[in-house]
């Protein structure tokens, strides 16, 4: 393709825009709104899956030993266990250690009494961390059947809620990207749709010249991109100023919600909501364009 063609039909689609400002402006907005939700909805979710993953890896599998266990058992043990795929870390936790916690959180001053004394003697264990909660009753299962293991403490309400609250996000999320896509896709197909009647005369006669199928509807494929581009940039602008100063807000005046809820850093959201954005403002606005074309433009 020359040089002077591409320039000629980028130009064509660019006067599309203003020849339909009405409807131009309609896709934008619309194209706009419907981005501006999926940035803020987008937003929320990785902050909540950012949060159940914080809270996962807080979920620990405690294993018990037998008493007449020896040393060298519960290192093998320890060894069997982090070579699990699904295990993230593995901590020992002696009797004595057992001990100054449980002192530390429920004796306080009173534990001066307990001097020299260990009520805990035998406690050591193992705390198991998992890269994917849903793997607890996989590995619970195993240690069953691992010789020298006494007891398993773990916590199966806790592991299925993080679990099916995973899930159901997932579920809600694909339901509401897929309708907002449909929205932008049936507005940009409208405005294409009205241009294509607005300029079928001009079409007419540039086809009696010899005009080839691609210089006629490439200018309406252009259309529809930059209204899908025009209409990304827009909401991820407003998006990244609203984002950023709820975090720091938040932060600032909410110091409690450090500890339940875990906030992703605007350049961590940002650094894939862009590239997203952008990809799918242009993939709607080509595809919308491209039925449309296909549908009304009969060269």
């Amino acid at each position: 393709m020359k040089i002077s063609t591409f320039v000629f039909t980028f130009k064509q689609g660019f006067k599309n825009i203003f020849r339909n400002k009405i409807f131009s402006l309609a896709t934008i907005a619309t194209i706009a709104a419907c981005i501006f939700l999926f940035g803020v909805f987008y937003s929320v979710v990785e902050n909540v899956r950012y949060s159940i993953e914080k809270a996962e890896t807080n979920v620990a599998v405690t294993v018990f030993f037998d008493e007449d266990i020896t040393e060298a058992r519960i290192q093998e043990i320890g060894d069997m266990i982090r070579s699990r795929p699904e295990v993230s870390s593995v901590e020992f936790v002696s009797a004595s250690d057992a001990w100054e916690a449980f002192k530390v959180d429920y004796l306080g001053e009173y534990a001066d009494g307990y001097e020299g004394d260990n009520p805990l003697e035998g406690s050591e264990n193992y705390e198991i961390y998992l890269r994917d909660v849903s793997k607890q009753t996989e590995l619970v299962r195993y240690l069953e059947t691992v010789q020298g293991v006494r007891e398993i403490n773990h916590s199966d309400v806790t592991a299925n809620i993080l679990t099916q609250f995973n899930r159901l996000l997932s579920y809600v999320s694909l339901g509401i990207i897929g309708i907002l896509l449909a929205v932008s896709l049936f507005l940009i197909s409208n405005t294409v749709a009205m241009g294509i009647a607005v300029r079928r005369e001009e079409i007419g006669i540039m086809k009696l010249i010899g005009a080839t199928d691609f210089v006629v509807r490439s200018p309406f494929l252009i259309e529809g991109i930059l209204l899908g581009i025009i209409g990304a940039a827009i909401p991820l602008v407003a998006v990244y100023f609203i984002y950023n100063n709820i975090i720091i807000y938040a932060s600032q005046q909410f110091a409690i919600l450090n500890d339940l809820m875990q906030f992703k850093t605007a350049r961590e959201i940002f650094s894939v909501l862009i590239p997203v954005a952008i990809f799918l403002g242009i993939g709607l606005g080509f595809l919308g364009s491209l039925i449309t074309v296909r549908k009304h433009l009969r060269v």
